[in-house]
């Protein structure tokens, strides 16, 4: 399983390296960065001790929906208050559902966003599930370094566990999924209820391989008899 770690515009090359060693002390290699070329700062490389191969192969790339265009599933950092949608995982939740989704998706990512602002809401809806991490009230926030470790080393175990494989499953299905719940929200005329649509989004990043082939068979009939009126 590919498992790349996704920074949105990242302003900090401290913040850079110390992902990056985040990264390689609990087993992930891949670090891909969106607008932004604040890795190349040699502080960044003092940062990573050790961990400068990462640097080395970074993928740059212009914007976030570039950066996923590969990626079958995708989980997004985010604070509570900046987030549009209401739905979230904790990181051990996270772990749980990755560890499903790693049997039949073979490329997954964790996106973090600016370290000021974090992700805008556009952004937010190009991702599958949003997680956050559960802090203190009187001191309600980490700096980029400190959540890429928590997530790092909250997801190891999902790279030293072999997967058992499971049925052959289409790796665009939740997507697809998506887009037929939306097709079909604009056949009904509610295609304007957005909390409708929020729900949907994210309620469909949580499904397992067998709940989301089911769905799409219950589409499938629901899609037929509205062709057939």
């Amino acid at each position: 399983m590919h498992f790349p770690l996704i920074l949105v515009s990242p302003a900090r090359p401290e913040n850079i390296g110390a992902a990056a060693r985040a990264m390689k002390t609990m087993g992930f290699n891949e670090l891909r960065i969106v607008a932004s070329d604040a890795w190349q700062d040699p502080a960044a490389r003092r940062v990573a001790h050790g961990a400068g191969e990462i640097l080395d192969n970074v993928k740059s790339y212009a914007t976030l929906s570039e950066a996923l265009a590969d990626v079958d599933f995708s989980v997004a950092t985010t604070a509570r208050s900046r987030a549009k949608f209401r739905y979230y995982a904790t990181p051990t939740q996270v772990e749980s559902i990755l560890q499903e989704k790693r049997q039949w998706l073979s490329r997954i990512a964790l996106v973090f966003g600016r370290e000021d602002s974090g992700l805008t809401n556009e952004e937010l809806e190009q991702v599958d599930l949003l997680t956050g991490i559960p802090m203190a009230n009187d001191y309600p926030s980490l700096n980029l370094g400190q959540a890429v470790m928590v997530y790092c080393y909250q997801l190891s175990a999902l790279n030293q566990v072999a997967v058992e494989q499971h049925e052959a499953a289409n790796e665009h299905q939740l997507q697809a999924l998506r887009e037929r719940f939306h097709q079909l929200l604009v056949k009904l005329d509610v295609s304007d209820d957005a909390k409708m649509a929020d729900w949907i989004d994210q309620r469909i990043g949580l499904l397992e391989q067998r709940d989301s082939a089911m769905l799409h068979r219950l589409l499938h009939d629901v899609e037929k008899k509205l062709i057939d009126k």
